[in-house]
């Protein structure tokens, strides 16, 4: 059993910044890709950033240069800095992580963009 859980959303004026934290626990001790999904209202589930282990982050286009995913192997932890923030950047946030052909994701975090 994994259990991803998110922490650090919230309500942010434009321009500002947040930082997400994704915690794993449970039976997997180093996931094959780290990374964040997004969903907005009305909208399907894309990809913001996946992090695989060994290799380089991958960033949706409209990420690139606003937003840095790191992983830390040793705490099992990714995590998402967000900065220049937008009003569209508002959804939900979804942690995911991938072990073999098995797909986790967590609860996901409001992150609320104002303008």
């Amino acid at each position: 059993q994994v259990q991803l859980v998110e922490s650090g959303g919230g309500l942010v004026q434009t321009g500002g910044s947040l930082r997400l934290a994704c915690p794993a626990s449970g039976s997997v001790s180093s996931f094959d890709a780290m990374g964040w999904y997004r969903q907005a209202p009305g909208k399907q589930r894309e990809l913001v950033a996946v992090v695989t282990s060994g290799g380089g982050p991958n960033y949706a286009d409209s990420m690139k240069g606003r937003f840095t995913i790191s992983r830390d192997d040793a705490k099992n932890t990714v995590y998402l800095q967000m900065n220049s923030l937008k009003p569209e950047d508002t959804a939900v946030y979804y942690c995911y992580a991938k072990w073999g052909t098995e797909h986790y994701w967590g609860q996901g975090t409001q992150v609320t963009v104002s303008s």
